[in-house]
């Protein structure tokens, strides 16, 4: 009767990981759109004040997410977080005008920016497509990404006092390693039932997939970049 009663519980357990799975994955997809609308509305601005003031331009963008981040998490058991996160991913989409516009600045600008796009797309369907199918548990890696984490803000802002080139590819390559990382991470979180609720799930994998793409493309512009 008990093993019955486990079999069930579990069963159970499975279904509801992979339906918050299935509507994470459903929203994912669906906030790729008003990123790329801001994105095109992004490159089409101009940034000057952030090259006069890159750290007020920094703190008031992070102010901003923070604000979102914020509402998301009070609103995500209603409609409401599904909206507080598609603005979020809109306002993300126009912070990416910068990046793009020195991009497609570049004559090879927009294979750069495609195969920024393809490795994004690729990391996250390989490393998402194990962490379904495993049968390992990564939550151990949990703690270390964090501290990784922080280590990758400090040295970041450091680095804009400082402005060392060879500091910002450094730094653009281990976070590509982190938020992999944490790509692998939370979608296992999510398929052994440690997040239920998919605007959460959501969120944390945009975030992933929104800085893998950004310092996969500065790697790239730096190593491949042609400005002639």
């Amino acid at each position: 009767m008990q093993n019955n009663m486990n079999i069930a519980s579990n069963s159970s357990a499975l279904t509801s990981a992979n339906k918050v799975l299935r509507n994470t994955y459903a929203l994912l997809g669906v906030s790729l759109f008003p990123t790329v609308i801001g994105a095109i509305i992004g490159m089409s601005m101009n940034f000057s004040f952030a090259q006069t003031s890159p750290i007020i331009f920094t703190l008031c963008v992070l102010a901003g997410i923070f604000g979102m981040f914020f509402l998301i998490q009070k609103n995500r058991n209603n409609s409401m977080g599904v909206v507080f996160l598609l603005g979020l991913t809109f306002l993300l989409g126009i912070m990416l005008g910068p990046i793009l516009q020195v991009a497609f600045s570049m004559s090879n600008g927009g294979q750069i920016v495609s195969l920024a796009a393809g490795g994004t797309g690729a990391i996250f369907l390989t490393l998402a497509g194990i962490a379904t199918t495993s049968k390992r548990d990564f939550s151990s890696m949990g703690k270390f990404l964090m501290i990784g984490l922080i280590l990758l803000i400090l040295a970041s802002l450091a680095n804009m006092f400082f402005q060392i080139p060879a500091m910002s590819l450094a730094i653009s390559s281990i976070a590509v390693l982190i938020f992999s990382g944490f790509i692998l991470y939370d979608v296992n979180r999510i398929v052994r039932g440690g997040e239920t609720n998919y605007i959460m799930a959501t969120l944390a994998l945009y975030m992933n997939i929104y800085n893998l793409f950004v310092n996969l493309l500065h790697l790239l512009m730096a190593l491949m970049g042609n400005r002639d």
